[in-house]
């Protein structure tokens, strides 16, 4: 095995191709952390610094700007935007025509449309965001007070600054190995692990040694669960009828129909994480407007996200019910059972059209509920660690850590992918 792996790697860097691909990676990588450690003005780092240890739900929020949040870089927002924008529009083919038929009939086409669509609606949703994220950080005294000129500028350049990560993650796609946009969001999972890690030795005591022998035994165990959740799944048999070609008979072959246990992925928490921030955001818009009730309000909110346990709570079951609802908008049994039967395959023991649909649907639903009551354990698993570890410093965040093990086991397939086209 160890053979194997010099082998590829060896092969990986001898090809010019693959090694242009890796390079061109870690480039555009290092060009993010870059941008992403470059604040927008007016920005106190005292009160921002004492804003996200006293907010864990904010602590999540920068998982997915890549890290560039608790900087309040001027890519703050990070991919954010761009991937609200594509749940809108997956959600948009239950609802439009237009929509469905692009992103399902229309072939290669049909893709380059609707990912056109949603690059344009990322701006909207990006310059909304900015305006939320500015009105309130200034109201926590994080950012100073902006007048009209400076305001309209930082949200100008936080909103370019969304749609360049965005184009850089397309790039990646397009001229390095995986998916871009997955990559910046974890390279700013990996960037933040060494500072996590030297606060907690700086902060650590004799005492504290079981706490962080535990700690290591839940995050070797959750490495482990996120591991063999990701590709653990429930095959459908499928069989094909016999089919008369001239005078032969050819036989019927076997196959079968994966339902994955985490079908929805990470989306879940990410729609669970738009719904626990969109009213803040309202609250300290309105609040900016010198609306009274909208002012006390915001507080009363801001607390609430500050208890792991009451947000927490609520946190579990957004990502459950999310979990059930993205399912039944992005698999279909009906169409599933629709396809099977045009292509002569059935479900042995099953009749083809509505008993096959049924029974495929049965069986989306009880897969599902394990992967849901996963994925909000997941979710609140921050909250969960540090209560029973008490360590504050370096939490480790199952949402982080599934985003980082999915997209490390599909740019690890990629890239043997690329060898194996090599080797053939």
């Amino acid at each position: 095995m160890l053979n194997s792996f010099i082998r590829k790697l060896k092969l990986s860097f001898g090809d010019h191709e693959i090694r242009f691909r890796i390079f061109f990676l870690i480039g555009a990588l290092a060009l993010f952390r870059l941008l992403a450690a470059i604040p927008i003005p007016g920005v106190n780092r005292t009160a921002l610094a004492s804003f996200f240890a006293n907010n864990q739900f904010f602590g999540l929020l920068n998982i997915f700007s890549g890290g560039g949040l608790s900087q309040l870089s001027i890519v703050m927002l990070g991919v954010g935007p761009y991937i609200t924008a594509s749940i809108i529009m997956q959600l948009g083919t239950m609802v439009f025509p237009q929509v469905k038929q692009a992103y399902f009939e229309e072939g290669e086409a049909g893709r380059a449309k609707f990912i056109e669509w949603s690059r344009l609606l990322t701006i909207p949703i990006a310059v909304l965001q900015a305006v939320g994220f500015l009105f309130l950080l200034e109201g926590q005294n994080v950012i100073s007070h902006l007048g009209s000129v400076a305001l309209i500028a930082n949200i100008a350049l936080v909103t370019a600054g969304s749609l360049l990560l965005m184009w850089l993650g397309e790039l990646v796609t397009e001229f390095g190995i995986g998916n871009g946009v997955s990559l910046i969001i974890l390279a700013g999972i990996l960037a933040r692990v060494p500072s996590g890690i030297s606060e907690t030795l700086f902060a650590s005591t004799a005492a504290n040694i079981p706490a962080y022998l535990a700690f290591i035994l839940l995050a070797l165990a959750m490495i482990y669960a996120v591991v063999v959740v990701s590709d653990a799944e429930r095959s459908i048999p499928i069989a094909y009828a016999r089919a008369v070609r001239g005078a032969a008979l050819s036989q019927g072959a076997a196959t079968y129909l994966p339902i994955r246990l985490l079908q929805a992925g990470v989306i879940p928490i990410i729609f669970a994480l738009s719904l626990l921030l969109l009213p803040q955001m309202a609250l300290s818009m309105l609040g900016a407007l010198h609306i009274s009730f909208a002012t006390s309000a915001a507080l009363w909110y801001t607390a609430f996200l500050s208890n792991p346990w009451k947000y927490g709570t609520i946190y579990f079951l957004l990502v459950v019910l999310f979990t059930y609802f993205y399912t039944a908008v992005t698999f279909e049994p009906k169409r599933v059972a629709e396809n099977l039967q045009k292509t002569g395959a059935f479900v042995p023991g099953v009749r083809p059209g509505r008993e096959t649909e049924e029974y495929i649907g049965k069986v989306v639903n009880r897969v599902t509920l394990p992967g849901a009551c996963f994925l909000g354990l997941l979710a609140v698993a921050p909250s969960i660690i540090q209560g029973l570890t008490g360590i504050t410093t370096l939490v480790l965040g199952g949402t982080a850590l599934l985003i980082a093990v999915q997209v490390a086991l599909d740019l690890a397939q990629k890239i043997d992918a690329q060898v194996s086209l090599r080797e053939y």
